[in-house]
């Protein structure tokens, strides 16, 4: 007996699980599962894997150019004021000097790490990736304000070249909207629009897909 993979995702419709997030070796013995025709062998596997998810430890790393607003993300993410207690340190100096762990306050297996900027001189680009340990880190969100500069594409790269995923997010954008506004023929939508092309035609140029 063949099940279709949609009825199986089905059978856990009321959890967090897909298929797609199981290890290829297990989705591998999932699928052997599914052409024997055993039932409780496929609920069994996705029961373990599920039970491997719960447990699964994440840690995303904020990275990008010094006073970007990387902390400011980060506060923004865990749902803080910048002068809560708890909240990563924000100011007009840099402030972040070293890899600054913040714990998710609904995902505890989630850690949030706020990256000391590059090309300060206490972080050039020539030994940022070795001073802030980036191999350790799981998944990557790339902050980058004002435009996009190499420093953030040598970031993409090394996140490609790793075989990692990342997010590459253009922050103060509201500052680029007010200065568009002293031109007589501002649009809101259009210049956004233009904004979202370049740093996406300046990821792609170099191979890295959106």
């Amino acid at each position: 007996m063949a099940l279709p993979r949609g009825a199986l995702d089905g059978r856990f419709q009321d959890t967090d699980f897909n298929l797609s997030t199981m290890p290829k070796e297990d989705l591998k013995e999932l699928k052997a599962a599914v052409e024997r025709g055993n039932l409780s062998e496929m609920v069994s596997k996705v029961q373990e894997s599920l039970e491997q998810l719960k447990n699964m430890k994440l840690n995303i790393a904020i990275t990008g150019e010094s006073g970007c607003g990387k902390s400011s993300f980060i506060n923004a993410m865990l749902i803080l004021d910048d002068d809560d207690e708890y909240a990563a340190k924000v100011g007009v100096t840099e402030t972040t000097m070293e890899q600054t762990p913040y714990p998710h306050p609904k995902h505890p297996n989630v850690t949030i790490w706020d990256l000391p900027g590059i090309g300060t001189p206490s972080f050039r680009p020539d030994s940022y990736l070795r001073q802030v340990n980036f191999a350790y880190y799981d998944f990557f969100i790339i902050i980058a304000s004002e435009r996009f500069k190499s420093t953030h594409l040598d970031l993409a790269q090394e996140i490609q070249r790793m075989g990692k995923k990342f997010y590459f997010v253009r922050s103060k954008v509201d500052i680029d909207l007010q200065n568009e506004k002293r031109k007589k023929n501002f649009n809101e939508e259009t210049t956004l629009q233009k904004i979202r092309d370049d740093c996406m035609t300046r990821l792609q140029g170099t191979g890295i897909e959106s």
